[in-house]
């Protein structure tokens, strides 16, 4: 199970890898998603605007399972989300595995 997991998140890394012509790891994926979900495309972005934009995608990703809901834009356009749910307590591996899987739903 683990290795198809792998095997499955490689191959939507390779494909963004090919489309973007980038070198993407999880991290390069989330912040994709994010800006994605944004929906503004290119914008110049400090570092704390960058690690909004990887929050969003977490939140949009764990929104596909019930742990968020998206409560709408605020004045600047950016999304924001409601915790509705609680995780459960992960380790490192654990949390990775999750987001991996919640990144190959969202991409199916």
């Amino acid at each position: 199970m683990k290795e198809a997991l792998n095997i499955r998140f490689k191959k939507i890394v390779e494909t963004l890898n090919q489309r973007f012509d980038l070198d993407l790891d999880l991290q390069g994926v989330l912040f994709l998603i994010g800006v994605q979900e944004l929906g503004k495309g290119y914008l110049p972005l400090n570092k704390n605007q960058k690690l909004e934009v990887i929050h969003i995608a977490v939140c949009a990703l764990l929104s596909q399972w019930g742990y968020y809901q998206f409560e709408g834009y605020d004045d600047e356009g950016w999304p924001h989300w409601n915790k509705t749910d609680t995780l459960p307590s992960l380790d490192p591996k654990e949390q990775e595995r999750l987001i991996k899987e919640a990144i190959i739903e969202y991409f199916s």
